[in-house]
Formats: structure tokens, sequence, C-alpha cells
């Protein structure tokens, strides 16, 4: 039977819309049918204009083909700018603030031949303090953030693909929740032009795909690094970082069944003793990230206070509160541990770690803890959620792949070849 078009992948929508065998426009309507039917409960889009998305479905099929996205629609976080479109930044600061030009990564994706379907819900300038969107599999529990209406988006089938951010967790987690894949590439992969900084030396470009290979055909377009692979079986080292005391049973059983998979089926699989010294990377990336978010979001401390919510208000005076040699010695354990990095993955040839502690969360006050990502956010790592059926709870799980800096296509490649095992 034929999948109806909202759960086409990417890249079959793009070879049929390059053979002119599906119109733009059919496509923009069953999506817009699909944002009707279910976004009043998942709440994934702060903005859509289904008048807007026909027009330019209509001047698509117009065109001759422009690239390898030609007539594929993507999400857009909100606060990364779209020409013409509110990009409100998840804030009542910025309503109504609409951009000259696209941020980089927007025009990139256009340049392919993509589409901006619409702005998806990010949580208070891309910080803690969720927005409405509720998770695709059950609305009672988080969908993650802060990049939640993106992963929300293309799990519910609203949207092929969409743009997010991370500074700590904001891609790989509402990824992990939402069981799509998730991917933050390696530090300047993506340019940054034209998002909103949240903390200079953290904040990465990522994006969401319901496959891989989606995830790299995007990538592709986005990334002069980004080398096309073929999925090989790779050397596979795990970990449960020093803190797999903060992963649910179902998580640790997860990796452990996956890994053991994994390994049946041709990958050399062996358990990376967690580096020493490499626990100071938790409590060093928070430092970090607050110490420079606080500096970000000055201007809005300064001259909006009463509009930012109670929450970010404690985060940032945290964050302003943190010493400049505190900081300093931050940066300095992460470039210790970045400088060693090559001897510890000698022999792998990428690492598998919990994407994040568990299932998603009940209720919609949190995002959820991004623990499992802190540490290789801030080594510069690309990293990867891949999404894995399991029996033992009814919201999804993930693991999280993760590479050298750099590395970006060895992590793609190896993951299409996990995917291929661990989701059959």
């Amino acid at each position: 039977m034929k999948l109806p078009l909202h759960r086409w992948s990417a890249r079959a929508l793009a070879r049929a819309i390059a053979a002119r065998e599906l119109e733009v426009l059919a496509l923009a309507e069953a999506l817009i049918e699909r944002r009707d039917a279910l976004d009043a409960t998942l709440h994934a889009w702060a903005w859509f204009d289904a008048r807007r998305a026909r027009a330019a479905a209509r001047a698509l099929d117009g065109q001759s083909v422009r690239g390898a996205l030609h007539g594929v629609p993507f999400g857009v976080k909100d606060i990364i700018d779209t020409a013409g479109i509110p990009t409100a930044h998840g804030s009542p600061i910025y309503a109504g603030h609409t951009p000259k030009v696209d941020a980089a990564c927007v025009a990139l994706a256009r340049a392919c031949g993509a589409w901006v379907l619409g702005k998806t819900i990010s949580a208070e300038l891309a910080n803690m303090t969720p927005g409405p969107t509720t998770n695709p599999h059950d609305a009672r529990h988080t969908p993650g953030g802060s990049s939640s209406g993106s992963a929300a988006a293309v799990a519910a089938g609203l949207v092929p693909l969409a743009l997010g951010t991370q500074t700590a967790g904001s891609v790989i987690r509402p990824a992990a929740f939402c069981g799509v894949v998730g991917f933050k590439p390696s530090p300047g992969c993506i340019p940054r032009a034209g998002v909103k900084a949240v903390a200079d030396s953290l904040d990465e470009v990522g994006l969401f795909a319901r496959t891989v290979d989606d995830a790299a055909l995007l990538m592709s377009c986005l990334s002069p690094r980004q080398a096309s692979t073929d999925p090989f079986a790779p050397r596979v080292g795990w970990t449960l970082t020093s803190r797999a005391d903060a992963a649910s049973q179902d998580t640790v059983a997860l990796i452990d069944e996956s890994v053991r998979r994994l390994s049946d089926a041709g990958a050399r699989v062996a358990e990376l003793p967690w580096p020493s010294g490499w626990d100071a990377l938790f409590d060093a990336h928070f430092a970090i990230q607050w110490f420079e978010t606080a500096r970000a979001l000055q201007p809005e401390w300064m001259y909006r206070r009463p509009q930012l919510s109670p929450e970010l208000l404690r985060m940032l005076a945290r964050g302003r509160a943190i010493p400049a040699d505190e900081y300093a010695r931050a940066r300095a354990v992460a470039a210790h541990a970045r400088a060693a990095l090559e001897g510890s993955f000698a022999g792998f040839d990428v690492l598998v770690a919990p994407a994040a502690a568990g299932a998603a969360p009940r209720g919609l006050a949190s995002t959820g803890d991004p623990v499992f990502s802190r540490p290789w956010q801030l080594l510069g790592c690309p990293c990867l959620a891949l999404p894995v059926p399991s029996d033992r709870v009814d919201l999804p799980l993930g693991i999280q792949v993760i590479g050298r800096p750099g590395d970006d296509a060895r992590v793609l490649g190896a993951a299409a070849w996990m995917e291929g095992v661990l989701r059959a």
C-alpha cells in the first residue's frame, strides 16, 4: 500500500518532484491537512500560513529543478531568521519581529530548492522555559527542547525536515524523546549567521529528519565539509559516561541490547573506559553555557527584564554570578580534554552513548535533562540521535552516535548502517 505523502522521506519526495511525478502543491495540501488535523494538540508551529505555503508550492511547480531538495519543505526553529517571515525567538520581546534576510543555513537550504513551510516552536530564547509543544506520541509528555517544535513536527509528519539549534542537548534530546533522527554537526560545519546567540562557544545549528539518509541529504546542502558516504560497519566504543546513575533502567538495557545487536551484525564493539578527567566536563559545560548566555542575553536583561520568565531570570542571575576565573578554568578543562580526544577514540570509528536519560518525562513544565549531551557538546563532537525500537516503554528511546570533531561524514555513514541493523 502506498504511503501517505506526510510519511514519505525527503529523498523520495525530491526524486518524485524532480521527475514531475509529484506536484509540490499536492504535497503542500497534504501537509496543510496534516497540520489542521494535529496542531491544535501538538502546537509545533510558531508561525504557519497555508495561503503562503500554497503560493510557494505553485511557484516551485513552475520552475526548473534547481537543487537536491527542489520542492521539499522544511521547518525552521523560531530563533533562526527567515526573510519576510516572523522570527520571535520564543519570547514576547520579539513578537512581530520580521527579518529582512534569511539566516545563512536557511539561505543554503533554499539554494538547494527547499522551501520554508513554517517556523517551529522554540523554548524561550532557546533556553529552558518550554513553549506549548507536546510530545507527538503522548501529549501529556514533553517533546524535549529547546528545539521542541522542530522535533515534534518531523515526528508527527507535519514536515519531512527541520532545522534546530543545540547549546547543550537541544537537538539530541528532543530527537530522542520524539523518536526521530537528530544531527548536531561539528563546530562551524553549518554557519550560524542569522541565528540568535545563546552561548557563543557552544551554539551549533542542527537538523531533524526521519532517516539518517534524509539527514545526510540536508547536510549535503548546508555544509561544504559534508562528503557523501556509504553505510559501513563501524568499530564502536560504547559508554554510559560517568553519569550512568542518571540513566533509566530502560536506557541502560537499550544500550546493552543495541551494542549486542551491532556486534552480531558485524561491528567491532568494545566498552570505552571513561577517560580520567572527563567527569569535569559536565560542570565545565554548565559554567561556560551560563556564563556566556548571561552575556549574550544582556540586552534583554537590561531593557526587557519584565518580559523574561522567572525561570530564565534565575538562570541568567546564576550565569552573571559566575566569576571570570571560574569560566577560564572551565575553558581550560575543555581544552585539556580536547587535546586528549584522539587518544580516547583510538581504535574506534564512533562512540555510542545514551541520547537522553530515558523516555520523555511526563509533564510540560520541563524539557528534560541534557546531561548525556553536555560532554560531547563541549568537546565539539558531531552527534546523532538514532531512535531504536523497544518493547520496554510506550514512548521512544534512542542512542547517541558520536564522532571525532570534523568526522561528520563518518558519523552519518556509521549511523546509516546502525539504522539498518537496529530499526529492521
